[in-house]
C-alpha cells in the first residue's frame, strides 16, 4: 500500500512552491514523482499541428514525491502516514487517528 494516492490533498513541504496545497492528479510511480494541480505550473511553446492550434500552453509539471505530504483532514496540516489493518483491510491513518481517503 502506498502513502500517496490520486485525489489526495497534499501540501508541498520543500522547494520554491513550499506551503502550497493541491490534489494529486497523476502519480509517476517509476520516477517517484507526482503531479499536483496548481503546483509547478510551466509554460510550453507549442508549434501548430493538424490537431492543435499551438501557442503558449500552461500545465502542471511533476514534482518529487518526497517533497509532498498528505494533509490531515482533522487538523488541515501535513502529516505522516501509517498503515493499519482494520477488518482485514489495510487503511492509511494520519497522526491524529483520522483515516485518509480520496476526499472529493
Amino acid at each position: 500500500m502506498e502513502r500517496l494516492k490520486v485525489g489526495d490533498l497534499v501540501q508541498v513541504i520543500s522547494g520554491k512552491e513550499k506551503g502550497k496545497q493541491g490534489r494529486i492528479t497523476k502519480i509517476l510511480k517509476d520516477e517517484g514523482r507526482v503531479v499536483v494541480e496548481g503546483v509547478r505550473v510551466v509554460t510550453r511553446h507549442m508549434k501548430p499541428t493538424q490537431r492543435s492550434q499551438g501557442g503558449k500552453i500552461t500545465k502542471e509539471a511533476a514534482i518529487d514525491a518526497s517533497n509532498v505530504m498528505p494533509v490531515d483532514p482533522q487538523t488541515n496540516k501535513p502529516t505522516r502516514v501509517k498503515i493499519k489493518v482494520e477488518d482485514g483491510k489495510k487503511v492509511r491513518v494520519a497522526k491524529s487517528g483520522a483515516t485518509l481517503g480520496a476526499q472529493s
